[in-house]
């Protein structure tokens, strides 16, 4: 059923009087603004009306409220007219629009609870931009609640803007809440996020007065141990985990990180004590099945860890993807042959999984069966693995100097599965460059997209690699035969509008800014297309207009390809200080960062 967004239940229709029960049932709901004594006036006017002894109607020949003050708060008509339109626009689907009506409200009654009406409406909407900029006024509106940021938080993390993400956790955690840190730090560490400056900021909350009597300190000082731990500072993380065992010892997440930090720094015995600790409180979390046997394995347990994981495995009913867990683990830890008898009960069923191929090809590659290899890698069926086996195969012919019969099996399996020929024949390309046979690689890519003249992502490939070697001429020829088939496909545009941009081509700005207003047209949330836009405007020489698309581009894609167009924007318009910091802010969180040190070296000055 499509939700309602009444605001404040049915509408009655009929007399004029109802009008204004609606407004005050709406003001009721709101909380926009005291009115009792507008109230009263607007229902008395229902009960009568004028009469000569008001006032002598002659002298009301022109308006009568034209010389009145303006109204600025209360639901006025501008006012009524927003919250109409944002509601029937709820009813018919439109929320888009509701979204944007109920923001405008917001702003303008300063009342989070149509800014929370506001997020809603574009969370049904599914509208990223829209959602962030309601979520944002929601928080602004009202600081202390906890689902603006929360929705911040993944909006953030969603993008890689990790320290934001974490900042708004933490306001969580400030104002009370749980702010999910441990799982946070979890990500942080599976996604090789920028953890140094993420302990940092999580030991600056710590530091704070009073940062230990908030109701979730403990997972605080678990996400941080956590962090510490896989950054090496051991030691101070073992003391975060101390202190929780005394604040929360029957904390499963305890128990967890306890044994992860002991496999690091390779006390292998307490990592199995604290794995099955954490196995009697949770004994249905897999994690912990995986950290014991990881812990038997190092102890070089392998019978026991085998007996072990497969008495586990009958209390679970032979669970299938604990099966394949634990098959990749003695995989990944150097023991094909206890990985392959795990796996050998699903050979028999009639759906194998996909990964059970994948991971069987693995391991009889690693017993230097190649043949056998290849017939399971093949096996493996359109999917999730699909290309992963591809590559494994490539590349292991590769690896025995058999290039040709690599080449030769990418060609056969083109041919058996046309919906991956496109993906296939960029697998093959990029294996060639891999090889530095870069002419090889452009002679298939030739021959393929002669074979198929309207495959966009052959030919946006091709244009990529014609731009990388200097040739702008060929890149512009593939992205115009590219538009030729999809006039609205907004990669294509962006592309050849941002190259024209950059490049600063002389006569062509122009017609670079229409190129990159097509692509927004098509695409108005890609952050890369609003980079395009703000940089265009700054090659016409409109820093004051690129400034908004730029910080837009940012808050969504905090890369330093777009960090670099901001800093130079923000100098130009006599900004250092703000350039300075937004360039200290990347080079922090990387330590590759080419484009920021192009831009130091035509703006010395702008150098942390």
């Amino acid at each position: 059923m499509r939700p309602r967004f009444s605001l404040s239940g049915p509408v009655l229709m009929g007399s004029t009087c109802s009008g204004f029960s609606l407004v005050s049932s709406m003001l009721r709901h709101s909380i926009l603004l005291p009115v009792a004594a507008s109230a009263a006036l607007l229902l008395s006017g229902c009960q009568s009306t004028p009469s000569p002894q008001d006032g002598p109607l002659g002298t009301w020949a022109d308006d009568p409220m034209r010389n009145a003050p303006p109204i600025t708060r209360g639901l006025d008509a501008a006012g009524l007219s927003t919250l109409l339109s944002a509601e029937l626009a709820g009813q018919r689907g439109d929320y888009r629009y509701a979204s944007q009506r109920y923001l405008e409200a917001a702003k303008r009654y300063r009342d989070p609870a149509l800014a929370e009406r506001a997020t809603f409406a574009a969370r049904f909407g599914n509208e990223a931009s829209l959602i962030e900029a309601s979520a944002l006024s929601w928080r602004e509106l009202a600081p202390l609640a906890e689902a603006p940021n929360r929705l911040l938080a993944a909006f953030s993390l969603q993008r890689g803007d990790w320290l934001d993400s974490l900042e708004q956790r933490l306001d969580i955690v400030e104002a009370g809440g749980h702010g999910d840190i441990t799982a946070f730090a979890e990500v942080a560490v599976a996604e090789e996020a920028p953890l140094t400056l993420i302990a940092q900021q999580l030991r600056e909350h710590l530091a704070r007065p009073n940062a230990d009597q908030l109701p979730h300190h403990s997972d605080v000082l678990l996400g941080t141990a956590l962090i510490e731990a896989t950054i090496g500072d051991t030691a101070l993380a073992q003391r975060r985990l101390d202190q929780v065992e005394v604040l929360d010892p029957e904390s499963a997440a305890l128990w967890l990180v306890k044994a992860r930090l002991a496999l690091e720094i390779e006390d292998y015995s307490t990592a199995q004590q604290a794995a099955q600790q954490g196995l009697e409180l949770a004994p249905d979390d897999v994690r912990f099945i995986l950290l014991l046997a990881q812990a038997e394995i190092r102890l070089n347990n392998i019978s026991a860890a085998e007996v072990q994981t497969n008495a586990l495995l009958e209390s679970h009913g032979g669970n299938q993807d604990l099966r394949l867990s634990l098959a990749q683990l003695y995989l990944e830890e150097g023991h094909p042959e206890p990985a392959q008898r795990l796996l050998q009960p699903l050979i028999g069923q009639s759906q194998v999984p996909d990964l059970a191929y994948y991971l069987l090809g693995a391991i009889t590659q690693a017993q230097g069966d190649t043949d056998n290899a290849l017939l399971y890698y093949r096996q493996v069926s359109e999917g999730r693995e699909f290309l992963p086996a591809r590559a494994a195969a490539a590349q292991m012919l590769i690896e025995e100097d058999r290039l040709l019969d690599a080449r030769a099996f990418l060609r056969i399996e083109r041919m058996r599965f046309d919906n991956y020929f496109t993906k296939l024949v960029m697998l093959e390309v990029q294996l060639l460059d891999e090889m530095s046979q870069p002419a090889d690689a452009n002679e298939l890519l030739d021959r393929e997209i002669s074979r198929t003249p309207d495959d966009a992502s052959l030919l946006y490939m091709r244009a990529m690699r014609r731009w990388e070697a200097g040739n702008i001429a060929g890149m512009e020829q593939d992205l115009r035969q590219i538009l030729r088939t999809d006039p609205n496909n907004a990669e294509a545009l962006n592309a050849l509008g941002y190259t024209l941009a950059d490049l600063n081509l002389p006569g062509r700005l122009q017609e670079a800014f229409e190129l990159i207003e097509r692509a927004y047209e098509a695409d108005p949330d890609n952050p890369a297309v609003l980079d395009s836009m703000g940089w265009v405007y700054f090659r016409m020489g409109q820093p004051e207009e690129a400034l908004p698309w730029l910080e837009s581009a940012y808050a969504q894609l905090p890369d330093q390809e777009v960090a670099a167009h901001l800093a130079e924007v923000l100098n130009a318009l006599g900004r250092d200080e703000e350039a300075r910091r937004l360039i200290k802010q990347i080079m922090q969180r990387t330590s590759q960062h080419p484009l920021i040190d192009e831009l130091l070296e035509r703006y010395p000055e702008l150098s942390p």
